[in-house]
């Protein structure tokens, strides 16, 4: 592996009805990236249509599909024609009745590195992911392909310790995560600003916690809510990458399609885990109490 990595993220809107205007966008995003000379490009989650979950409705599990599948062999065309690995996010169909919320990996030469199924799924007005999505059962395993290991994590995954750190012990190189998020539009600038800082503020903790560079991409955009009784989600794009001391490398604003593509020195883990052995101090055999729901 070579010290220096160019990594890419689309920040798109992902409105549309349209899924093949969703996924002209993303492809369009690549090819930026690609020519900006990024050999790692990471898409929003769920890139391919509006945000379904607002609402619990049967019909939209009609928007799943297998993986491999359509989209996988699309975006596995493009990462061989451009030379790039692409991450995406797909709503996948495992069986009659049994869905996923996948992120998916496609290697420089096309072919299918792995995929990755969200593990923690919420369940909050505007967020009804459990009504759609089976929490993953892959685990948390790093995806290998010849850009190194990686830790590729979804959304909501995103505020959790656990799921950063086993995503460390297991050789992730990096920590992707496509992600889907933004503001009830009822709140007021003050709680809207907590919750976004809140959102860099943990991320940036993962990257510091594993001495690991954090690469996060948000869609942007309002989507209404299809039953009218909320005034929908304003996704808070704000896409960005950070380095393994938490440092920002790169950030895009809340409102703008977006292609960022910005230099890794992936050497920096190794410096910056010797000075912060973190790795090496855990106090393993007291841990157990991790793998309970709580210490009653």
């Amino acid at each position: 592996m070579t010290q220096m990595l160019k990594v890419g993220l689309v920040q798109q809107a992902c409105g549309s009805a349209d899924k093949n205007a969703n996924l002209n966008a993303s492809i369009e995003g690549v090819k930026e990236a690609a020519a900006r000379g990024a050999e790692l490009v990471l898409l929003p989650e769920l890139h391919l249509g509006p945000y379904f979950c607002q609402t619990e409705d049967c019909s939209r599990f009609d928007l799943a599909e297998p993986i491999p599948g359509p989209t996988t062999e699309t975006l596995g065309a493009l990462a061989k024609e451009l030379g790039v690995i692409i991450v995406g996010s797909l709503f996948e169909r495992r069986a009659p009745g049994l869905y996923h919320n996948t992120a998916v990996v496609l290697e420089k030469d096309g072919t299918f590195a792995g995929k990755y199924r969200k593990m923690h799924i919420p369940d909050d007005p505007g967020y009804y992911e459990k009504f759609y999505f089976t929490p993953g059962d892959i685990g948390f395993k790093p995806i290998t392909t010849s850009l190194g290991k990686l830790g590729v994590l979804v959304c909501w995954d995103q505020w959790y310790p656990e799921a950063a750190r086993l995503m460390a012990l297991a050789g992730a190189d990096l920590l992707l995560y496509p992600t889907a998020i933004g503001w009830n539009p009822d709140d007021d600038a003050d709680e809207q600003q907590r919750q976004l800082q809140a959102w860099i503020t943990i991320q940036r903790a993962h990257a510091v916690a594993n001495g690991l560079p954090v690469i996060s991409c948000n869609r942007i955009g309002h989507e209404p809510d299809p039953s009218d009784q909320s005034k929908g989600i304003l996704f808070w794009g704000n896409s960005f990458v950070a380095g393994p001391q938490g440092e920002v490398l790169c950030h895009a604003n809340a409102e703008e399609d977006r292609v960022i593509v910005v230099e890794i020195n992936r050497r920096r883990s190794e410096d910056v885990r010797r000075i912060w052995p973190y790795l090496r101090d855990r106090r393993i055999e007291d841990y157990a109490g991790l793998t309970k729901r709580y210490l009653d």
